[in-house]
């Protein structure tokens, strides 16, 4: 900007010639800058005013439009931002066969303590104490005055439970949102389902994990949230194994046995129906594991799928099996039954009177140690290991519950000749129980293997075939005979044809050699005999028969009667039709008259 003098030389000398005062040309020239200094200065005042009041309407529209926004929404509580990723809850359910619910998931709440916010910690410890008796006021008020910030009071409230704490009104009492694994059975089916506990936690959710069971088999499925809406269907049937738990229970009960386990399982597809373990437990409080005695005292042990135990004259149906095929035996051949039968210092024995020869359905029929050991040595030793470890009876069952991995057959270190004669009626092997209904069940579907499976599956390949479609016809003929006239008779079933095979085993000490006086007892069955659908294994654990004179501990008289019961039960529902004998002449004729 050029800057005008106040005194121009040029005006100066001309108003000096013409006789004028020059300071007026000075005080002219500084009045005309001073006005346009000031009408500079005030438009740069309005256009700051102008800008300024720009801004604050563009403010006051988008307040505006943010507050219309919020009013026109729906309601939500706020969330806390944290840091991480987030925890995953969604868990998807576990149905039976039918679609009927076994697991689900239940929102709830957990509830924690900050101290920073209590106001009245010893009020708080003792109203909590009435809420949770289970709590200690002390250690409470404890902790509640103590150095630390935060901890947990109780993973899960029930509504009640937190409406009561929600009265006592102390401002460090809070609510964390939780979803919790519900079984609404209860117990029903605990030893298949598993259980699940909380894995990582914070305040605002919580991630749940299987424990055991399918539970646990299926974690990565379950907890996949893109799955999260799809249930997993298992094969087991509700009902029916309400049916077999219920009556494992009263026999058990009656039986005085401290232990039982069933197993019915589809003798074609390998499908468990029902799988049951006594005692149980409910999976919602499911139980800390025992840190002393026998894993079997725990009620979460799993009898059926854990318990590896010898299970006696049930195996006596394999060594049938393996002499029919290699054409040593037909169903009446004669077998020397005459005993004992002496091995160095051991001598095997029947544990009854029999005539000194019997046909081999008759050894079955009678259970016959020394008959069926005297087959035993007619397959041999190496050819009896290589037929039993083809029916499954060496390897873990690869079923769908993590229990299994661990229950492995105990084989002998040397597959002696004594060892062949002793395992063929079931002592010196130990297997599960779902390792016996696996191999029932290729000894009667045709002769092929199955995998037991708790999951349905759309086709089932054929197993491995292990005897003749014929040799399959000719055992089921003979379990057919151990009910309707041997050592199971009283596993008979009116409209039912049953077969099957007793076993009664010692039961082996903790500390080494076996216990007196306490028996593991076995019935392995199937029906219809002529048609087997399905193949039921029950075992009781050390009963004993107190109905008669003197105490029974045999197979027959404990473990065949629940069995029996079971079958009684559980047939109709399984859509097995009973079949009525044809009523006798009474040599009544009708007249059309």
């Amino acid at each position: 900007m050029t800057r005008v003098p106040l005194r121009p030389l040029a005006r100066i000398l001309d108003a000096r010639a013409r006789g004028e005062n020059p300071d007026l040309i000075e005080r002219e020239n500084l009045k005309k800058r001073h006005d346009e200094m000031r009408d500079r200065a005030r438009l740069r005042a309005e256009g700051r005013l102008l800008v300024s009041a720009l801004l604050f309407f563009c403010a006051f529209v988008a307040v505006g439009v943010r507050m219309g926004a919020i009013a026109g929404s729906e309601p939500t509580e706020p969330r806390a931002i944290t840091a991480g990723a987030p925890i995953a809850s969604a868990r998807a359910d576990i149905v039976d066969r039918s679609g009927r619910l076994l697991a689900t998931n239940l929102v709830t709440h957990a509830l924690y303590a900050q101290m920073r916010d209590m106001v009245d910690p010893a009020r708080a410890a003792r109203e909590l104490v009435q809420i949770f008796p289970d709590l200690d006021r002390e250690e409470l008020y404890a902790k509640f005055t103590g150095e630390r910030k935060f901890f947990w009071i109780k993973k899960t409230l029930s509504p009640e439970q937190q409406q009561q704490v929600f009265d006592i009104g102390e401002p460090g009492l809070l609510f964390g949102p939780r979803e919790m694994r519900l079984y609404p059975n209860g117990a029903l089916a605990s030893h298949v389902l598993g259980g699940t506990r909380f894995g990582e936690e914070g305040v605002n959710a919580a991630e749940v994990v299987g424990v055991a069971g399918v539970e646990l088999a299926f974690e990565d499925r379950l907890s996949d949230p893109g799955q999260a809406d799809a249930p997993l269907a298992l094969t087991i049937d509700l009902t029916i194994q309400a049916a077999v738990e219920r009556v494992l229970a009263g026999g058990m009960q009656i039986m005085n046995a401290k232990g039982a386990a069933a197993t019915l399982m589809d003798v074609q597809t390998g499908e468990i129906v029902a799988l049951a373990s006594l005692p149980d437990f409910d999976p919602n409080d499911r139980p800390s594991p025992l840190t002393k005695g026998q894993p079997a005292d725990s009620p979460l042990f799993n009898r059926a799928v854990q318990g590896v135990y010898e299970l006696g004259s049930t195996f006596k149906i394999f060594a049938a099996a393996q002499a029919l095929e290699m054409g040593l035996v037909t169903p009446d051949t004669t077998i020397d039954t005459q005993g004992p039968i002496r091995w160095g210092k051991f001598k095997i024995n029947d544990s009854h009177r029999l005539p000194a020869q019997l046909s081999m359905t008759d050894v079955i029929v009678e259970s016959s140690n020394v008959g069926t050991a005297r087959v035993a040595q007619m397959i041999g030793a190496e050819r009896q290991e290589i037929f039993l470890r083809g029916l499954g009876l060496m390897d873990t069952i690869p079923i769908e519950l993590v229990e299994a991995r661990k229950a492995k057959p105990l084989v002998p270190e040397r597959w002696s000749e004594l060892s062949a004669m002793t395992i063929s009626y079931g002592h010196g092997l130990s297997v599960t129980q779902l390792h016996l209904a696996a191999a029932y069940a290729a000894m009667v579907n045709g002769g092929t293997r199955v995998t037991p499976t708790l999951v349905h599956r759309e086709t089932v390949e054929p197993g491995e075939r292990v005897i003749s479609s014929r040799t399959s016809e000719i055992l089921r003929g003979m379990l057919r005979q151990v009910v309707a006239r041997g050592t199971a008779s009283y596993g008979e079933v009116a409209g039912y044809e049953v077969g099957g095979k007793t076993g009664t085993a010692d039961k082996p000490s903790a500390t080494g050699g076996y216990e007196e006086d306490s028996v593991i007892a076995t019935f392995a069955s199937i029906f219809p005999a002529s048609d087997p659908k399905y193949v039921l294994i029950v075992t009781l654990d050390d009963p004993v028969d107190t109905s008669g004179p003197e105490p029974r501990r045999q197979a027959g008289y404990t473990a065949v009667p629940v069995g029996a019961e079971v079958i009684r039960r559980v047939a109709p529902l399984l859509g097995l039709k009973p079949v009525i004998d044809p009523l006798a002449p009474t040599g009544v004729k009708l007249s059309a008259n």
